[in-house]
């Protein structure tokens, strides 16, 4: 990663402090293999495979909270160009619209604008892994039974952070020097969810044609 681009993936952008894997544990193992991915040449597809022997839970628990810092770091970078007047709707082009839901202030899918749904979003995800009840950190700590329909929700709510930065804001990566980076986020996700059966084949479709030229 280049010098300038560095400096705008470090900026105190992110809206809250990264979740962190202890060092020893073997959940910090599989967190360092999956950042790993990010380095050129790696080829993302193979990455993402359940490696040998190691727990499904624990593999998504690691890309979860990565992706989640990630992604978090990618809206940062452009958040200050999403605004009510820019984004009177969380949308991904004029076909598809996002409402948010969390069964706490909003019952119902409610239409909002996308920076008050992003912050609700990374707000009601950073409440998720954070919980120990559903995100462990001790060794021999069970995760939870309903634990991948927990992150089947995460990671669908993640990739319309992917559609709507794609769709809405994406010459401001390209002016900050950032598409190569973000496109890699990307694949790492596609490929990881896709492998996993992580997210519903419907709700990829804003960025299909995207997709079909660059994960090939």
């Amino acid at each position: 990663m280049s010098i300038a681009l560095k400096q705008v993936f470090n900026k105190d952008k992110t809206f809250r402090p990264k979740r962190k894997f202890e060092p020893g544990t073997q959940r910090f193992e599989l967190h360092k293999r999956a950042q790993a991915s990010l380095n050129s040449g790696v080829d993302l597809k193979a990455a993402v495979q359940l490696p040998s022997g190691e727990d499904v839970n624990d593999w998504v628990a690691v890309h979860v909270v990565d992706f989640f810092n990630r992604i978090n770091l990618i809206y940062g970078t452009i958040c200050e160009f999403c605004t009510e007047r820019t984004c009177p709707v969380m949308s991904g082009g004029p076909k598809y619209e996002y409402r948010w839901q969390d069964d706490l202030k909003y019952k119902k899918p409610t239409a909002l604008p996308a920076p008050q749904y992003m912050n609700l979003l990374m707000d009601w995800i950073e409440v998720q892994i954070n919980n120990e009840d559903i995100f462990p950190t001790s060794v021999g700590v069970p995760f939870p039974k309903n634990f991948l329909q927990i992150c089947k929700k995460i990671l669908c709510r993640l990739f319309r952070v992917f559609v709507h930065v794609y769709i809405h804001h994406f010459d401001r990566i390209i002016i900050m020097g950032a598409e190569a980076h973000v496109n890699t986020c990307y694949k790492h996700f596609y490929y990881f969810v896709t492998e996993l059966n992580l997210i519903d084949r419907k709700e990829l479709e804003p960025l299909k044609e995207m997709t079909a030229r660059m994960c090939h």
